[in-house]
C-alpha cells in the first residue's frame, strides 16, 4: 500500500516518504502532543521547547507575517555542544522572515534524512530608535539533539514548510557534525576572540576549517553589533543586522564545528534585558549546567575526551567595564571553584582549559590586564593547577611565561614545556580574530623574530582605576591577525599527556608554540 494517487500528485518525494513512515512505522507515536521518534543508528532525537521570544522589555513586536516558504532559505547555521558532547548537539540557524513549521532532518547518511523534528523558534524584535537599527525582527531556530551515539558523524538539513532539505535539488544544503568519542583519543580545537564582520574574520575562519578542529572557542566580543561595548542603553551605533552578516560569515565553519562562545563587553546588548543577554539567548543554545542561566547564560562547562573546558563571564567581575559588575553576587566564582575541584578529581579528566573575555595578564596599550580576574579567579586557577587560560579583549596575540602569584615561576620560551602540576599557569591572549588591531608598548617578539625584553611597561584595571606596573612575564607578542590551535594527545595512565599549543597567523605561519604536559590519570 502506497500514497493515494491523488494525494501523491500534490506531494514531494520527501513528503511522500514522511506520509508512509507516519502511517506505517511502529516507531512513531503521538503522546500528549509530542512526537517520539525511533532510533537512527542507535540515537534518538528529541525536539526542543516551545517557541519563545526575546524582546526589549518595554516594546512589543509587530505581528509576524509569513511568506511562501519555497522562497525562503535558511542561513547562519551554527552548532553547539549540549552538556555532554558525546551525546548532545544543538543545531541553530536563522531565517530572514517568519516561516511555518520549521524543522530539522537528521540521519546516519546523506540520503537518509527520514527523521524530521520540530524546531524551536526564538523571535528577537528590535524597534526603530534602538541604536542605528530600524524596526527589525530576527528569527532564530534551534533543534536540540540528544541520545546521540559517541564518535559518530551525523547528517542534517534544516527547513520549513515549502523548503525541505530532503528534496533532491536541496541536498547541497545538508551539513554534518561528529559527536565526541566515548574514550580518550587525540583531537584538535581552535580558539580566538574579538572577531566581528569583515575580511580578516573571514580569512581566519577559512584557516580554522583547515585545522579540522573538534570544536572552536570564541573568547567574547563576537559580532560587534554594539560597537560601543559599554553595556549601556546609551551606547550608540548598535545595529542588530550585524548579527545576520556575522552568522552568514561563520557558517562555513560553524555548520560543522561546534562554535562555543563566552560573552564579552560588546556582547552586553543592553536593550534586550537588564543584563544585556536577551539577544544572546535568542541566538545561541549553550550547555545549561552553569550557576545562573538568567544572569549568566554564557557560563558553562563541557568535557571532550580527556579535557574539561570552562566558559566564564568576566563582565561579572570587570572593574574596567562595570555594566554587569557583580551580577552573579559571587555565585559564578563559587561555581567555578566547584567545577575546578570536580574536574581535577575526575579520573577521566587530565586537562582543564578555561576561556573568557577580559585578560588576566596582557600588556596591550588598550585594555591591558583586568584586576577583577586577578582578584577573583587567578588564585583558583593556581590552586587547581589549570593548564591553559585563553582570553580575548585585547586585539593582538600575547602569551605569558608560566605565572604563579603574579610572578614568573618559570620562563617558557617558544618551543618550551610547562608542567602545571608544579610550575604554574600559562595565559594566552588570542584577541586578533578580525577587529582592528591594538598596540604594544614593547617590540613584537614571535617565532622566527624573537626580541628578548626583560620588562614591559603596562597597567592593570582595578576598582580604583588604572594602576601602572612593569612586568617580566610577557614572552610572545604578535601584532597581527591570528588564532590559537591546540592539539591534545592522551597517554596511558602514569605517562605524560600533552597539550601542544600553537599561535597561527592569518597568513598560515606559526608565530608561537609551546607544550603543556602533565601525568595522565
Amino acid at each position: 500500500m502506497g500514497v493515494p494517487e491523488k494525494l501523491a500528485e500534490r506531494m514531494s518525494m520527501a513528503e511522500q516518504h514522511e506520509y508512509l513512515r507516519a502511517r506505517f512505522s511502529r516507531r512513531t507515536m503521538i503522546r500528549g502532543g509530542a512526537v517520539t521518534l525511533g532510533a537512527v543508528a542507535g540515537g534518538a532525537f528529541v525536539p526542543g521547547a516551545p517557541a519563545r521570544a526575546a524582546v526589549p522589555d518595554r516594546h512589543s513586536a509587530p505581528a509576524a507575517a509569513t511568506v511562501d516558504g519555497a522562497h525562503v532559505a535558511p542561513f547562519g547555521r551554527h552548532l553547539a555542544w549540549g552538556n555532554d558532547p558525546r551525546t548532545e548537539v544543538t543545531v541553530s540557524w536563522q531565517v530572514p522572515v517568519a516561516v511555518k513549521k520549521p524543522f530539522i532532518r537528521i540521519g546516519a547518511h546523506p540520503w537518509d534524512l527520514s527523521r524530521r523534528i520540530e524546531a524551536e523558534v526564538r523571535t528577537l524584535y528590535t524597534p526603530a530608535g534602538v541604536g542605528a537599527s530600524g524596526d527589525y525582527t530576527q528569527y532564530y531556530l534551534h533543534a536540540r539533539l540528544t541520545h546521540l551515539r559517541p564518535g559518530r558523524t551525523y547528517y542534517y538539513g534544516v527547513g520549513h514548510q515549502g523548503f525541505d532539505p530532503a528534496e533532491p535539488h536541496l541536498l547541497g544544503t545538508v551539513g554534518t557534525f561528529t559527536t565526541a568519542p566515548a574514550h580518550k583519543a587525540p583531537f584538535t580545537f581552535t580558539a580566538f576572540g574579538d572577531e566581528g564582520v569583515g575580511y580578516h574574520g573571514l580569512a581566519n575562519n577559512s584557516l580554522l576549517l583547515g585545522q579540522n578542529p573538534a570544536f572552536h572557542l570564541h573568547a567574547g566580543d563576537i559580532a560587534y553589533a554594539d560597537p560601543s561595548g559599554a553595556g549601556k542603553t546609551a551606547d550608540t551605533g548598535f545595529d542588530a543586522r550585524t548579527w545576520d552578516s556575522f552568522l552568514a560569515q561563520t557558517e562555513t565553519v560553524a555548520k560543522q564545528v561546534p562554535w562555543m562562545p563566552a560573552y564579552g563587553n560588546h556582547d552586553m546588548e543592553a536593550w534586550y534585558s537588564p543584563n544585556g543577554y536577551g539577544g544572546e539567548d535568542a541566538r545561541w543554545t549553550l550547555p545549561d549546567n552553569g550557576p545562573d542561566r538568567k544572569n549568566l547564560p554564557g557560563v558553562y562547562s563541557f568535557v571532550y575526551g580527556n579535557t574539561a573546558v570552562i566558559s566564564l563571564d568576566a563582565n561579572d567581575i570587570s572593574f574596567e567595564i562595570p555594566a554587569n559588575l557583580g551580577i552573579s553576587g559571587g555565585t559564578q566564582t563559587a561555581w567555578l571553584e566547584g567545577r575546578l575541584k570536580k574536574f581535577r578529581a575526575a579520573k577521566d579528566v587530565d586537562f582543564i582549559v578555561v576561556f573568557f573575555h577580559h585578560c588576566a595578564y596582557c600588556t596591550s596599550t588598550a585594555h591591558a590586564s583586568e584586576g577583577g580576574v586577578r582578584q577573583e579567579w587567578v588564585p583558583l586557577f593556581e590552586k587547581y593547577t589549570v593548564d591553559l587560560v585563553i582570553n580575548g579583549h585585547n586585539h593582538q596575540y600575547e602569551r605569558t611565561d608560566v605565572i604563579k602569584a603574579g610572578e614568573v615561576a618559570k620562563k617558557l620560551p617558544i618551543g618550551g614545556t610547562a608542567y602545571p602540576e608544579t610550575d604554574g599557569v600559562v595565559y594566552v591572549t588570542a584577541g586578533a580574530a578580525g577587529r582592528s588591531l591594538y598596540a604594544f608598548s614593547a617590540p613584537d617578539t614571535y617565532e622566527g623574530h624573537e626580541h628578548e625584553t626583560d620588562s614591559v611597561a603596562s597597567f592593570v584595571n582595578t576598582k580604583d582605576g588604572k594602576v601602572h606596573e612593569t612586568v617580566g612575564w610577557s614572552r610572545v607578542r604578535y601584532l597581527d591577525y591570528s588564532f590559537l590551535r591546540v592539539d591534545v594527545s592522551p597517554a596511558p595512565r602514569g605517562r605524560q599527556t600533552t597539550l601542544k599549543v600553537s599561535g597561527i597567523a592569518e597568513t598560515g605561519d606559526r608565530i608561537d608554540h609551546f607544550t603543556v604536559s602533565r601525568t595522565a590519570k
